[in-house]
Order: C-alpha cells, then sequence, then structure tokens
C-alpha cells in the first residue's frame, strides 16, 4: 500500500515550491512535511525533490505527482457522492493544465470561466509554448494540454480544436521608417522584430511562407502576448500576433498589417489524460465549446472530432 501522507507532502512541495507553503497548504510544521519525505525518499532508495528555490520534484518524484494528483481527483468525486467517507470539508477539485500563451489572451478565458461556473472546480495553469505543451503530460505535470503536438500522448485522448490565425503587424510610423519601399527580403532582415522567447518561431515561419526567405534580424524579447502588443503599438518592432487581437486596432488605424493576405495559422488540439473522471470530461466539452466559437476550423475538418 502506498503511503499518500508522504506522497501528499511530495506533491505539495512541488506544487508549492518550498516546504513552508506546502506546510501551510496541508496544516502541517515544516518540520513534518521534511520528515515525511525524507523517510519516503529512505524507504524508496531515491531522492523525490530537488531542494531549492524553487523546490522541483526529480523525474521520479514527478511521476509520484502526477500519480497523487489522478488519485486526488478521482477522490474528490468519490467524496461528492459520497460525503459520509471523511470528516473533513474537500474543497473544490483542482486540475493541473498547460496552455500556451496566445491562448491564454485570446479564447481560453472563455472555456475556463464556464468550465468554473458550472462545476466550481478550480485551474492551475502552466504557461508554455505550445509546441512544447504535449511535453507536460508526457512527464506527469500536467492532466490536459492545449497543444500544437498532432501526435497523441500515450495514455491521452486528442481533440482538433480549430486554428488561431496570425499576422504580421506594426506601428505606421514603425512601417515608414523601416519598409519605405515596401515589405521585402531585405527590409525584414534589417527591420527590428519582437519574439516571445527562443522557442517562437512564427515570425521566421512567417517570412518562409510569405516571403520565401530566411531572416535573422535584430530582436526584441518580449515574453507576453499583451506586452508583445503593446511594445509593436509602441514602435519598438514588427510582431505576428493574433488576428482576433489585432483585427481591432488595424481597423482603428494604430496597427498597419504588413502583408494583406499574407496570414498563417497553427492548428491547437486538447490533449488530456484518458483519466474517467468527471471534471475532466466537462473541462474538455468547456474547451470544445469556446475553440468552436473563436478559431478558425481545421483545413480538413471542423474542429469538433475528437479520438478517444
Amino acid at each position: 500500500m502506498l503511503d499518500y501522507l508522504s506522497l501528499a507532502a511530495v506533491a505539495a512541495v512541488a506544487r508549492e515550491g518550498s516546504f513552508e507553503k506546502a506546510a501551510l497548504g496541508l496544516g502541517v510544521t515544516p518540520s513534518a512535511v521534511s520528515q515525511r519525505i525524507k523517510g519516503l525518499e529512505d524507504r524508496l532508495g531515491a531522492i523525490l525533490l530537488v531542494r531549492g528555490s524553487p523546490c522541483r520534484p526529480t523525474e521520479i518524484g514527478a511521476r509520484l505527482c502526477a500519480h497523487v494528483e489522478q488519485v486526488r481527483l478521482l477522490e474528490s468525486e468519490v467524496i461528492d457522492t459520497l460525503p459520509g467517507l471523511t470528516t473533513r470539508a474537500a474543497g473544490p477539485a483542482l486540475l493541473r493544465v498547460a496552455v500556451n500563451a496566445d491562448s491564454l489572451s485570446t479564447w481560453f478565458p472563455k472555456a475556463a470561466a464556464t468550465f468554473a461556473d458550472e462545476t466550481g472546480g478550480l485551474l492551475d495553469l502552466v504557461l508554455d509554448d505550445e509546441a512544447h505543451t504535449a511535453e507536460r503530460l508526457r512527464t506527469g505535470d500536467v492532466l490536459a494540454a492545449v497543444t500544437a503536438d498532432p501526435s497523441p500522448v500515450v495514455g491521452c485522448k486528442i481533440h482538433p480544436l480549430g486554428q488561431i490565425a496570425y499576422v504580421a503587424v506594426a506601428a505606421a510610423g514603425f512601417a515608414a521608417r523601416h519598409f519605405p519601399g515596401g515589405v521585402e527580403g531585405q527590409s525584414l532582415q534589417q527591420a527590428p522584430m519582437l519574439r516571445f522567447d527562443r522557442r517562437d518561431d512564427l515570425q521566421f515561419r512567417w517570412a518562409r511562407e510569405a516571403w520565401g526567405t530566411t531572416i535573422t534580424p535584430p530582436t526584441h524579447w518580449t515574453p507576453s502576448t499583451q506586452g508583445m502588443l503593446d511594445m509593436t503599438l509602441a514602435g519598438l518592432g514588427w510582431s505576428m500576433a493574433p488576428v482576433t487581437l489585432a483585427a481591432p486596432l488595424i481597423a482603428d488605424g494604430r496597427l498597419i498589417e504588413l502583408a494583406p493576405q499574407k496570414r498563417i495559422a497553427v492548428t491547437l488540439y486538447w490533449q488530456r489524460t484518458r483519466l474517467a473522471a468527471q471534471l475532466l470530461d466537462r473541462l474538455t466539452q468547456a474547451v470544445q465549446g469556446a475553440a468552436v466559437a473563436a478559431l478558425k476550423p481545421n483545413a480538413t475538418g471542423t474542429g469538433r472530432s475528437n479520438t478517444d
């Protein structure tokens, strides 16, 4: 039988990042948390947490944390139907989900609000690039993810959501200075560009697909969807922006589209663990509903289909 008291301590430290915060959440002392974890590590003969600021789970620790979170979710559903099983207040269930920044800034809040209103559940959102959120599922860090990876993670269901469309934009003054003769390969190579982080390749993809060129321009790093839009408006550089955010600014004349009719799209998927949990089902329904209303249909379908 697994020692769930000690496993809960490991999961709490991994989630909160410190023994002190984990102790507050568990209602015990930091010393008790430390003793439980140390005892479990001694019995397993393995280190489960890398102590630091913040504390992080090891590979083995992450696997155990994922198991604890799944058990916690299933336990919360049993307690809801059979409250006499426990004397403690269950509290709202928490789902840890990976989502990309552009979805979080556009269509995902509607899904989150629908889910919370209908279930009372809570979300622990982990921000990551859409090309890498699926890895969070593979390691057990999250129970579900918005991802651009079309390959189902082992043990997960995948649901196509649709496409998020992007447009290349710049402030009018910036475009006048850096693209006086129009947008082309040489001017794109010299004009400052905005990128979210080192894994953000939308700008490069747009340059290849729209202009057939590879660029390495001066780059400003702005790890925020809204921040990147604000920096673009300020004239710091040109950027790729979700059409839903950029369209009103283009209509108002605050931004200009660098190359009308040369837009790109990223196909998104919802991947979730196959765990038979009603709360995950309800979140999946909310995500699919919000995506259908806000995203472009996939080129090969409506975005409503799912693979079980």
